[in-house]
């Protein structure tokens, strides 16, 4: 009998549909805080995203579907045997992820994080000029599902989108109106009045906003990170803004994170910041997204079309 080990939060009606998919098999339900490695010694597949430190001893296991769009941690080599299959949940998070970074743009351009502070501060005080998406150039890395979730956005509202990818598209998608590589950044970056950032968690996308690439935007451009905390440099990000190099930021994710409370980013001028809440299951329709992927990944898997599984991940890449 296959084995399955749940740590998503499934309800019941989670449960009873992801049961009549495997009837044959055998569910654990737990939360990934109380999975232990005697949990897993014969486990043969995991829902959910159990710490890779405990996955080396998962000796049986076959396949691992994470409730997460971002698996870089469980591509290291010696977590995961080469013959378990990977898969995540891209495409659950479009929604949710790509409403907060329209949420942070608007915020920006419309000064609201100042108008906030001056409630607060209960004062009545105009704060300027503003700007808007329509018209606007707003440049998107990482082109991903939610990267054109967000480009299809703002691209409604009169913008022209620049999507900036790994590697060079065959054809313009929808969303936009230019496709680059990562290589041309630093002549992208002074065409954008908005930079918005949803890069994976690989190496090569550490740091790829620092000084330099600051220095290259406007100084009325706005920065925005929706993907990794690390793609930003965030104490050049911090001196940036305090020396007006940029107009403003908004971050979902930073590095460290959480990110201390001694941290300078926090007083930094016009720099909203949010503790990764763009994504997670926030948002309802994110989890019962995640649950269908994992229901039709379960439905091809048992029935032996392994390689027809959907969000298959690539080690080597990372996503």
């Amino acid at each position: 009998m296959t084995k399955i080990l749940v740590t998503m939060p499934f309800n019941e009606k989670h449960k009873k549909h992801i049961e009549e998919i495997g009837k044959n098999c055998s569910f654990t339900y737990k939360k990934n805080s109380e999975v232990r490695e005697e949990d897993l010694k014969d486990t043969d597949i995991i829902f959910g995203n159990v710490s890779p430190k405990l996955l080396p001893k998962a000796e049986k296991l076959q396949w691992i579907q994470l409730n997460s769009a971002g698996a870089a941690e469980f591509c290291t080599p010696g977590v995961l045997k080469e013959d378990t299959i990977l898969t995540n949940a891209s495409g659950a998070y479009d929604i949710s992820v790509s409403d907060w970074m329209l949420t942070a743009t608007y915020m920006l351009a419309r000064k609201m994080d100042l108008y906030m502070d001056n409630q607060r501060k209960h004062v009545w005080q105009e704060m300027g000029s503003v700007c808007t998406v329509t018209g606007s150039t707003v440049l998107v890395l990482g082109l991903g599902n939610i990267g054109k979730c967000y480009a299809a956005k703002v691209k409604a509202l009169g913008a022209y989108v620049i999507g900036v990818t790994k590697h060079q598209h065959k054809e313009i998608p929808a969303c936009a109106d230019e496709m680059h590589t990562m290589e041309k950044l630093p002549e992208l970056l002074p065409r954008a009045d908005f930079v918005v950032m949803v890069l994976p968690g690989t190496e090569e996308n550490k740091y790829v906003i620092g000084t330099r690439e600051l220095k290259l935007m406007k100084p009325t451009a706005y920065l925005i990170n929706a993907g990794r905390g690390n793609a930003v440099n965030n104490m050049e990000l911090n001196q940036a803004l305090r020396e007006g190099v940029i107009a403003g930021a908004a971050l979902d994710v930073t590095d460290p994170e959480p990110l201390p409370a001694d941290h300078p980013l926090w007083d930094a001028p016009r720099c909203i910041v949010c503790p990764h809440i763009s994504g997670k299951f926030y948002l309802a329709e994110t989890f019962e997204r995640i649950v269908r992927i994992t229901g039709e990944n379960l439905e091809k898997y048992l029935a032996g079309d392994k390689k027809d599984m959907i969000n298959q991940v690539k080690r080597e890449l990372g996503y």
